[in-house]
């Protein structure tokens, strides 16, 4: 069994200590990986699975080995990160020899050196939603122990994710904002040198632009 390098109390304290005015969603999700991978007893490997709709992806992975498996799943629609995502749950596959719900994916697992795994699912933010998954060398490496610890874990990192998230929309948000306001100074810009030319109100040099940027977009289309 990998003995864990971290306390799992101490990786819930540097979770939390993590600063979203400083930390992309995406370093987030390597951060939570990689402290997982270091905190559960018997981890070889761990991946964060993101599900979006119909497209699911590994957004963090601690190793080559671990987005593998993922991938593996996501190529059969089917498995215990795809359920466990769904559901919310925890999944466990304690041994690929005895797997009988995917047969196909514990084979090739146990062909790459996986002999166990555990899939917890991670409720984000709105439409997203994840799974923790971490993957063992050994059969029945994750005791009850080993899972408590890992759903602990997967519950902080579901708060911290749903909040860097929250974060990451509300930034881009705020961006966007910014732009639209930049517009509005131009065109309101645009719109005085008009008036102050053609001596028109307002709403007839609003008309005026709308027809000169209809007819700029098709040139472009022409051109």
């Amino acid at each position: 069994m990998t003995q864990p390098t971290v306390d799992p109390a101490g990786a819930l304290a540097e979770l939390g200590r993590i600063r979203l005015d400083e930390t992309s969603l995406d370093d987030m999700l390597r951060r939570i990986a990689e402290l997982a991978n270091r905190s559960v007893p018997g981890t070889r490997d761990v991946s964060v699975t993101l599900v979006r709709g119909r497209a699911n992806w590994t957004a963090a992975f601690t190793g080559d080995l671990a987005c593998q498996m993922d991938e593996w799943q996501y190529e059969q629609h089917r498995g215990p990160c795809l359920d466990a995502s769904a559901s919310g749950d925890s999944i466990s596959v304690p041994d690929m020899a005895a797997e009988q719900r995917w047969p196909e994916w514990a084979a090739r697992a146990r062909s790459a050196g996986v002999e166990s795994s555990l899939s917890i699912g991670l409720p984000i933010q709105g439409s997203v939603v994840g799974a923790l998954n971490v993957y063992g060398a050994a059969a029945n490496v994750f005791d009850p122990a080993a899972i408590a610890t890992a759903e602990r874990f997967a519950a902080y990192a579901a708060v911290a994710l749903a909040n860097a998230h929250m974060y990451d929309s509300a930034a881009t948000l705020a961006e966007q904002m910014r732009e639209a306001m930049r517009g509005r100074a131009v065109i309101e810009q645009a719109k005085g040198i008009i008036i102050g030319e053609r001596r028109c109100s307002p709403e007839e040099a609003f008309a005026l632009l709308s027809k000169i940027s209809q007819r700029a977009f098709d040139l472009f289309l022409i051109y």
